[in-house]
């Protein structure tokens, strides 16, 4: 994941270039998406049956890339949420920002009674 949402990319170039303090969440989440989110997040994160973003916990980067340290599981679906194709991390349990997003290697089509689950390194943010 190294795609970085217009939000944060703002952020930065303040914090760095202009002195200009950023406050970093305290807790971020990962969100699930049946479109591109894009760097504006106009895609179409999963609804209903049961979702709810999940938090996420990374490790101290190195080299630019850090990665989950713990699995992420995501409530059983009560209905089908269709096909995720993408991943959004995201400040905030529900509405917030987004900050980093990108497509999944492979879609996975989440029905009713299925789990939707990244093992513990299985998510990695790299910045190059």
């Amino acid at each position: 994941m190294a795609e970085i949402s217009n939000y944060l990319e703002n952020a930065i170039i303040n914090a760095t270039l202009r002195n200009t303090t950023y406050t970093s969440p305290s807790t971020v989440y990962v969100g699930l998406y049946t479109s591109d989110p894009t760097d504006a997040n106009t895609g179409t994160e999963i609804s209903g049956g049961s979702y709810a973003r999940k938090e996420a916990t990374f490790n101290a980067p190195t080299n630019g890339v850090a990665s989950s340290d713990a699995d992420i599981v995501f409530n059983t679906a009560t209905a089908n949420w269709g096909t995720i194709t993408h991943i959004g991390i995201l400040d905030a349990l529900t509405s917030g920002n987004l900050l980093y997003h990108t497509e999944l290697d492979v879609s996975k089509t989440i029905d009713a009674n299925d789990i939707f689950r990244i093992n513990a390194g299985g998510l990695t943010v790299t910045i190059a």
